[in-house]
Formats: structure tokens, sequence, C-alpha cells
């Protein structure tokens, strides 16, 4: 039996945990908090810094782990995937030099630039207040401004959205600077965003199910950016409104950019995903991640078919197995969040009744410590409901009649996957 180090205590590490022990692993988790649910599958658990590699490391090499895999980007930060090949553990997850993919945002832009690969746009990094103000003042269209590095899907600014005009924008930019020292700007390109995810061994790579995900906090997409309040599936590996010239499309960047890595001589070998936004241009590359999505990876885990321990092993040595599947169902995911998540969130107690909820909904725990059945929910996303169904507005049904089962004071968008927001969707999409 293969010993797996799983690093990471949200809900996207609680559904690997239950693939690796349905593929026959025994676990072993590194986490801050102590979920009811990871804890419970784990043959052995450290409630640790998750920034803390030394620990982690002497943690792996103490209970001779074979394997691991790191699940949070901020631990892709550290230098633990090295430190862990060091001795002798095999990484199923990217270096940290291979994961600056994600950790530096001017990383990404350069290596599409250099690479000539398409569905980039434009960019430009700045590093002095002066140059940035000199820029916008003479700019008559709208940007992004983003942090460099990781900010957990909150602190990308859109003007137009959240920054109403160029001071705004101007100031937003400066903040930014004053704290990281550069601040990047890239153009508004706007459409419908999908997630293609994709494992690799550095050489090959085999996608997975499109997803999209809903970062803003409120019904209709309104409010503040979170990270992610929930996400939705097709049947047939599309979603409704991306066409199939699009997800081929993706899956070309994809290709590409893994291809350009190891040219580089920074191969990545592990889960990598990049979000696109579907324009009346075709696809553009909005950012590409070195890790599962959360939560898009809920709904591409609770459809899985095949020998999740096997296919980690093929990512980590090289010969990337492609021998597995995809339910062919539909998926809606909805987190469950403290009142006030995205702005002032307040920590509670939630009780579930786990008899009750049905055979066909995929319960995660996310950023919670208690038990399965009374959860002590922290500042961030509680519990991930993940209904399965033929469509996505039955699966978004499916985890509504289940939510009678979850008491307490919590949040939750009963929109996602709503057949009101399909049929919107669709509407956008035919005028298009």
């Amino acid at each position: 039996m293969s010993r797996i180090l799983l690093v990471g205590g949200g809900g996207r590490e609680d559904a690997v945990a239950r693939r690796i022990l349905e593929s026959g692993g025994e676990l072993f988790s590194a986490l801050k908090n102590r979920n009811p649910s990871i804890i419970g599958m784990s043959k052995s658990h450290f409630i640790v810094d998750e920034l803390d590699h030394s620990k982690i490391t002497d943690f792996a090499v103490k209970n001779k782990v074979d394997l691991a895999f790191i699940g949070p980007d901020p631990v892709l930060d550290t230098p633990l995937a090295e430190e862990l090949s060091s001795k002798g553990i095999l990484v199923a997850s990217p270096s940290r030099s291979a994961a600056r993919l994600e950790t530096s945002k001017s990383y990404m832009r350069d290596l599409l630039t250099r690479h000539s690969i398409p569905g980039n746009i434009f960019s430009r990094l700045f590093r002095e207040k002066a140059e940035l103000e000199s820029f916008l003042s003479k700019e008559n269209r709208e940007f992004a401004v983003k942090p460099i590095g990781l900010t957990g899907g909150k602190g990308v600014k859109v003007m137009g959205v959240h920054l109403q005009n160029v001071s705004q924008a101007l100031d937003y930019g400066k903040e930014i600077l004053e704290k990281d020292g550069e601040v990047l700007l890239e153009e508004r390109i706007q459409g419908e965003e999908f997630s293609l995810q994709v494992f690799t061994d550095g050489n090959r790579i085999a996608p997975t199910p499109l997803a999209q995900d809903f970062k803003r906090a409120y019904e209709h997409d309104e409010g503040p950016n979170t990270g992610g309040m929930g996400s939705i599936t097709d049947s047939n590996g599309l979603l409704p409104f991306i066409p199939q010239k699009s997800f081929d499309f993706a899956l070309l960047v994809m290709q590409k950019i893994a291809a350009s890595m190891k040219t580089d001589g920074n191969p990545f070998r592990g889960i990598m995903y990049g979000q696109f936004m579907e324009t009346t241009d075709g696809p553009k590359v909005v950012e590409v991640n070195a890790r599962f999505a959360d939560p898009e990876s809920l709904n591409i885990l609770s459809l899985f078919k095949g020998d999740f321990v096997e296919l980690l092993f093929s990512m980590a040595e090289g010969n990337l197995k492609t021998n597995f599947d995809f339910e062919q169902s539909a998926s809606v995911l909805k987190y469950v969040v403290p009142k006030g998540y995205g702005t002032k969130p307040v920590a509670g107690t939630l009780e579930i009744d786990l008899k009750s909820i049905a055979p066909d909904i995929m319960l995660y725990y996310a950023a919670v410590s208690g038990t399965k059945e009374k959860v002590e929910m922290s500042t961030s996303r509680s519990l991930a409901l993940v209904g399965i169904a033929p469509t996505i507005e039955e699966a978004s049904e499916r985890v509504e009649q289940n939510l009678k089962f979850i008491r307490g004071e919590y949040y939750l968008r009963h929109d996602i996957g709503s057949r009101q927001m399909m049929e919107e969707k669709m509407r956008n999409f035919s005028r298009a």
C-alpha cells in the first residue's frame, strides 16, 4: 500500500484525500486546521503551519511516505517540493520554480510572450508611481490592476467593475506598489470565464472537463471577489455556452505552456489549470495556476473515474497514465460560508444531519474544525456541496433539496447553476 502525504486542509484537499483512499492509498496529512473529514481518513496527521516546509518534510520522512501532493498555492511558493525530493520522496506537484507560473503573474505573461503562445493579452509591469500615473493618464481603455503574487482570488480589481475611474485605479495601483514594489496592469477583457485543468508529467498532458467558477460573493455575480462561491460542469465535458473549438484552443495553450517550460529547463509536473475568457475574438488567457482549482477541482474529483494514486505516481515519475475517465454527468458545487463572507465574516457552528443527505450529494469539509456532525466554522469557506445529475439545472436543485440537513447561520449562493442563471447565459451566448 502506497503511503501518500497530502498537504492542506481545505475542501480541495478533502476531495483529493477521498480519491486517494478509494484508490487504495494510505493517507498522511499535514494541515493547519483540524478538518474532521481529512483527519478521520488519515493514518497519521500533523497540525502545522502549512508554510513550515522543514517540519512537514520531517513528518514525511518520519512516516516513510512514498509520494507527496501539495494542495494550497502558498505552499507551492516554499521549498517544500524540493526538500521532499531531496529526501527521495516523489512529488506530484510542481517545484517552486515551476510554480512561478502562478506565484508570479509577470513570469506567466513573459512566458506566453517569449514563446508566442496564443491567447495572450496586453500587460505591463510598473515599479514607479510616476510611470504608472503617466501611463494611465494617456490610456483611453480599461485595465485589470493586479498584484504580482498570490492573492487567493481576492486581490485583482478591474476598472469599470471594482474601480469606477482612472483615479481609483491609480490609487489602488499605488497601494499595491507601496506594499509589493510592483504592480501589473492587464487589458480588461469581457465574456464568459471558464477553467481547464490538466494533469501533466512535464511532457504529456491529459485534460479534465471544463468548469466555470463564480467568484463574486452575492447572487447575480455582484459584490466583492472571493476565493470562489461555487462552480459548474456539464455532462459532455464542455459548458453549454463554450464551444468545442474553444476547448480545443485552451488545450493547445496548455500543451504549449508545458512544452515551453520544458524548453526553458523548468519542467512542470502536477496539476496545471488555465483560466480563460471566451471573448468575441476567441478565448484569452486570464491566468494560469499551478495546482487544482478551488472550487472547480471538487466538481472534477467528484466525477473522476480511475486509480487516482496511479495517476499521482505517473505524473511524479514522468510517465503520465491516461487510462482514467469522468462520469458523464453534470455537477454543481455551492459553498456554505459564514455570514458576511467577502466583507466581515462571522464564524459560527453548523450541525449536519449526515444520515439524511442524499447519496448523490458529495459533501466536502473546507476551512473548518470540530466533528463531521458539528462543524466549527472559521472566517473562510466551510462546506462544499456537490450535486451530480444529468443536467446542470437538476444538479443545482439537488443541492438545494439537501440544504435543510445543514442547520446554523450561514450564507450560500442559491443561483449557481439555477435554471434562471443558465437561461441568461444561453441568451448571452446566442447574442455573441
